[in-house]
């Protein structure tokens, strides 16, 4: 049987009855003691990138900004590229996995959920994983939140407090709550 780690990655359900729950809400706490440290006060860009690296577990591309406050509840299975920027007050619920790929932006106050609850009112507080994946060049708009299972497609844009429910085709413009897309986007026009 795999381990609880890799059953969450994998987007099995887990339950706090399960053997080694215990151990991946350990990691989560700590997770958020060394974000809520990093959060706490002003941080160089050097210092945002160490605790960066011990968040993740690997290190933040030098080309890439992260500007405190960022919270963050699990960072392993989160993986940012290249020349990215990364705006105050992000929420990235990791355990199901991100992908953030080059020369991402995400606008301040935007959520990356990729974790959700069992329906079952008796099974509530059990969890199960859905990864999010963007792909080169997106842009998410402020106050977003991108749900689980949800792959933003290259160049894409987000719209300022929109809801993504669904992927996003590359190279268009969704908006609203749900998203839905509302325009593409033609290259050197």
């Amino acid at each position: 049987m795999n381990d609880i780690f890799e059953r969450d990655l994998s987007g099995e359900t887990v339950s706090p009855q399960d053997p080694g729950y215990d151990e991946l809400i350990g990691d989560i706490f700590a997770t958020m003691r060394k974000a809520t440290e990093m959060n706490t006060g002003y941080r160089t860009p050097e210092e945002v990138h160490a605790f960066m690296a011990e968040i993740l577990g690997k290190p933040l591309p030098a080309s890439t900004t992260v500007l405190p406050p960022f919270y963050i509840d699990y960072g392993k299975p989160v993986d940012i590229g290249e020349e990215c920027f990364i705006q105050q007050c992000c929420t990235f619920f990791g355990r199901g996995g991100i992908t953030v790929g080059n020369g991402v932006f995400i606008g301040p106050k935007v959520n990356l959920i990729t974790i959700n609850h069992d329906a079952d009112p008796e099974n509530r507080s059990a969890t199960y994983g859905r990864p999010i994946v963007i792909e080169d060049k997106v842009w998410i708009g402020i106050n977003s939140t991108i749900l689980p299972g949800v792959r933003i497609g290259y160049g894409a844009i987000v719209g300022a407090n929109s809801v993504v429910t669904k992927d996003v085709p590359p190279m268009t413009i969704v908006a609203g709550n749900p998203a839905r897309i509302v325009k593409k986007i033609e290259p050197g026009k």
